[in-house]
């Protein structure tokens, strides 16, 4: 280096350039376009959704029932069906029978009796009446009818035919659910085998053994909540009728129904005959919340234990965050499905982390000693 010169040292950096093939560009927009053409479907057609889901749920809760057929009887999957449909069919005659009639009979005096409320309520008498005397209620819905309240209700939204188009669409949903239920049950397992067959021969034993862990895990959940929630409503009945509650069988149907909601419908349940027991009698609604608050422990930490026994282990965290992202999405039928859709996004995921510990070509961890 010669003296009495500068050196000046730099540091040269050769650029990166990204290039994207035209191929993988029109990849992602076709994918794009895809994805928003599946959501543009799903937004249209989500009666159709909720009514495929509810018979998938309901093909899930009868399929063990068809496969005990098959096993006891040794006969083919179609008879299995048929006849599981004709027991189903005569246990809900059979219910109709029994409580129909009953139900029909105190939801009519029901009825009746809402008039005496409402003039109790109006004059500020009876269990009623600190609403009127203390909240003035009655000021405040006339308030609300004057404003507006009932023109919206019953002036130019057209209630009429939108409560005929909703009957329609009940009917026309219970008819769809029946038969999309027959269907899958019929074809399930074909359809099954069918998408197992698209599969590499050297890794269906694996899907299947995933397959297997989601009908495990939703089926046994299905099969549970509608066990527990028949409880529930039978246990309150019986309660209901021993204190000389009032339409105790409409309100343990109630309780039933709101059972199948996971965490909320319980709890709704429970503030509903509670308020009609204490309506009856003070000693009536105390023994209803006590009885309420047992049952739920013996729920908790008894029937769904026992009932749900290995299908459904996810913790409660899990399952409040699960339940509020389904209310939000699907509302009502959200929250039913989101315990089962978890665990099933939860057999996934145990999986996946398996196959990435033990991965094609590593060796397999040693086994542990047994030293007991």
């Amino acid at each position: 280096m010669p003296s009495g010169r500068p050196v000046i040292l730099c540091r040269v950096s050769a650029e990166r350039v990204v290039r994207f093939r035209l191929r993988s560009v029109a990849a992602v927009i076709a994918l794009l376009l895809a994805v928003w053409a599946l959501l543009h479907v799903l937004s249209v057609a989500r009666h159709v959704v909720t009514w495929f889901l509810i018979a998938l749920f309901l093909a899930m809760a009868i399929n063990p029932l068809v496969e005990l057929l098959q096993r006891r009887f040794r006969v083919r999957r179609a008879p299995a069906v048929a006849i599981a449909y004709v027991l189903i069919l005569l246990v809900i005659v059979g219910i109709g029978f029994a409580f129909v009639p009953t139900l029909v009979h105190q939801v009519n005096e029901f009825a009746k009796a809402v008039p005496g409320y409402i003039d109790d309520l109006t004059k500020g008498r009876g269990r009623l009446g600190f609403l009127q005397t203390k909240y003035h209620i009655v000021a405040k819905v006339r308030h609300a009818v004057r404003t507006g309240g009932a023109a919206k209700i019953f002036g130019l939204t057209g209630t009429t035919i939108a409560i005929t188009k909703s009957v329609l669409t009940i009917v026309a949903g219970v008819v769809t659910i029946v038969f999309l239920t027959l269907f899958m049950l019929l074809e399930g397992p074909a359809w099954v085998e069918r998408l197992y067959g698209l599969l590499p021969a050297e890794s269906q034993p694996r899907w299947r053994r995933v397959g297997h862990d989601i009908y495990r895990t939703v089926g046994g959940y299905v099969t549970g909540n509608l066990l527990i929630s028949v409880i529930a409503g039978v246990t309150y009945g019986i309660v209901l009728v021993a204190f000389g509650v009032p339409f105790a069988v409409a309100l343990g149907l109630l309780v039933a129904i709101l059972d199948l909601v996971p965490l909320v419908g319980a709890t709704v349940a429970t503030v509903i005959v509670g308020a009609v027991a204490f309506l009856h009698s003070v000693p009536a609604g105390i023994a209803i919340v006590v009885y309420a608050i047992v049952y739920q422990q013996v729920e908790n930490h008894v029937l769904q234990p026992v009932i749900y026994s290995r299908t459904v282990q996810l913790t409660p965290l899990v399952i409040l965050l699960a339940v509020l992202v389904g209310a939000a999405l699907a509302g009502v039928l959200g929250a039913l499905g989101a315990i089962p859709v978890a665990g099933a996004i939860q057999v996934l995921v145990v999986e996946w982390r398996g196959s990435r510990i033990v991965q094609p070509g590593r060796a397999e961890p040693p086994p542990e000693l047994d030293t007991s």
